[in-house]
């Protein structure tokens, strides 16, 4: 089994009056949604119950993790990891600034399992490579370490827009020397 990765010549402008320059661009080839009742079907058949106590169990669990993760937990996902939510907002030296205002955006933080992150560790990615006008040109079989960015923010750090760092699995990105908020609180 193996990732699938396309990277497609794009032009790419990196200021407003430059002219550009091509650079190979990668994304995931992303596969079709599986249907609800796909994925039921086949734990049905794989736990040898009946495909309507599998729906019964599915739908069940689905209202209790949204119930418990929306009081503040951490839930299992069998076999997966964990999911909670999670959220990003502005920092204010003066306790008499904290508002609801400041919370920029609400997430949900999956924290994959080991069993998970070996998975997709050990799974090769292919890479094709496609010109401007659309030819293949070259592919590629990883030989990478397999290094996991499983937002826990080990070893991994990303730039927001208004000079913020946002470590993965934080909630509140952290102003970068020199940087602004990017607003008011």
């Amino acid at each position: 089994m193996a990732l699938k990765v396309k990277a497609f010549e794009k032009l790419l402008k990196f200021t407003k009056d430059g002219e550009g320059e091509y650079r190979y661009v990668m994304q995931p080839e992303l596969y079709s949604s599986l249907a609800q009742e796909k994925v039921v079907k086949e734990a049905a058949l794989r736990s040898g119950v009946s495909q309507g106590v599998m729906q019964a169990c599915w739908e069940a669990a689905g209202q209790v993790i949204r119930a418990w993760a929306t009081e503040g937990h951490s839930v299992p996902m069998p076999g997966l990891g964990t999911m909670r939510f999670g959220l990003s907002a502005k920092a204010v030296a003066d306790v008499n600034l904290v508002k609801t205002s400041l919370i920029t955006t609400r997430r949900i933080i999956f924290t994959p399992s080991v069993d998970v992150k070996d998975e997709l560790k050990n799974t090769a990615i292919v890479i094709t490579c496609i010109d401007r006008n659309g030819k293949e040109v070259k592919r590629v079989t990883s030989d990478d370490d397999g290094i996991i960015d499983d937002g826990t923010g080990e070893g991994s750090t990303t730039e927001t827009p208004g000079g913020s760092t946002e470590t993965p699995g934080s909630d509140t990105p952290t102003p970068t020397p020199g940087g602004s908020d990017g607003g008011e609180g």
